[in-house]
């Protein structure tokens, strides 16, 4: 079985933390979070070869951390892309990943922002058993939310309806960018582009491809993090920490620090208050009262207040 981890978006909402920083490098309570599906990946003796797909803005990023980390599986595969404009879409780059690289084996698929709870060796043990395409599914517990995902129909673990992103959706199921299909799915890939399949995301594929095949859905409890907004990044981290976090070689001085806070090393708060917000390293807070909001790595924020802001990299703000 081989394995294909989906790093190449541009993140926009997330700008400018993400203007020129890969999502999937985003730290998460200390660690980057495609560390979190690259080392188990890595460690699970059935999966071969990890292919990290990336584009060209962030392929000496990814080059540069997979280098320092020394995965032995892992292979860096680079499109032809450098912004949102020319993304060749998921399912596109996927098909296209599959055909430079001849994979011809199970495949594995895995967003590479996503967190969650279940151990991935488990939705592999599953794929074994029913040897059929298969999709991660979660009750995100709200169908407002859950029209922002594609939905899943299931009779027992069945899929029996798909919908992506729909405006009423009939349920808070929803898949979450984890599937596995068996080596002689893929060639539905070539099909449902062919016949003007949307190439984006992942979901249109499984929309279509459950029409014409038995797909299973993998069901599971705990937690799940789709890493595409501020306030979901800033939930991932407080799941991951479970609860706040001051790192060592942070300074924080008679700062009022409330729940689902992360200040990182070298960064240097005083005099404020924080509530569910991320400061990044080498950043400077002072004088400030800051709500659901992330301010990025060696930026200087003094005398404001902020509620779901996002602060850029070297940015310097007085509110005097």
């Amino acid at each position: 079985m081989e394995a294909v981890v989906l790093a190449g978006g541009y993140a926009t909402r997330l700008w400018p933390i993400t203007r020129h920083r890969a999502k999937p490098l985003l730290p998460l309570a200390g660690e980057p979070i495609i560390d979190r599906i690259l080392r188990p990946l890595d460690e699970e003796p059935r999966i071969e070869t990890v292919y990290v797909s990336t584009n060209q803005r962030f392929a000496d990023d990814f080059r540069e951390h997979l280098d320092d980390r020394g995965y032995e599986k892992t292979r860096l595969v680079v499109e032809p892309t450098r912004d949102e404009d020319e993304k060749l879409g998921t399912v596109g780059a996927l098909a296209e990943l599959i055909d430079s690289e001849e994979v011809n084996e199970d495949l594995l698929v895995v967003a590479g922002d996503n967190l969650f709870s279940f151990d991935l060796s488990e939705f592999v043990d599953y794929f074994d058993e029913r040897g059929t395409p298969c999709l991660a599914a979660y009750d995100v517990g709200s169908r407002d939310e859950a029209t922002e995902y594609g939905i899943v129909d299931i009779d027992g673990d069945r899929v029996v309806g798909f919908e992506e992103k729909p405006d009423d959706p009939p349920s808070s199921l929803v898949s979450i960018a984890c599937y596995a299909f068996p080596a002689d799915s893929l060639g539905a890939l070539d099909d449902y582009l062919a016949g003007d399949g949307n190439p984006d995301a992942p979901g249109y594929f499984v929309e279509w491809l459950h029409d014409r095949e038995n797909v299973g859905a993998f069901t599971f409890d705990g937690g799940w993090f789709d890493v595409g907004t501020p306030g979901s990044y800033i939930d991932a981290n407080a799941h991951a920490m479970d609860g706040s976090r001051i790192e060592d070689g942070a300074t924080v001085e008679d700062t009022d620090v409330g729940e689902d806070v992360y200040v990182m090393e070298g960064a240097t708060v005083a005099d404020s208050s924080l509530e569910s917000t991320v400061v990044f390293n080498d950043a400077t807070v002072r004088d400030c009262t800051l709500r659901g909001s992330v301010v990025d790595s060696d930026a200087y924020v003094e005398d404001l207040d902020l509620s779901g802001a996002l602060v850029g990299s070297h940015t310097h703000i007085n509110g005097r």
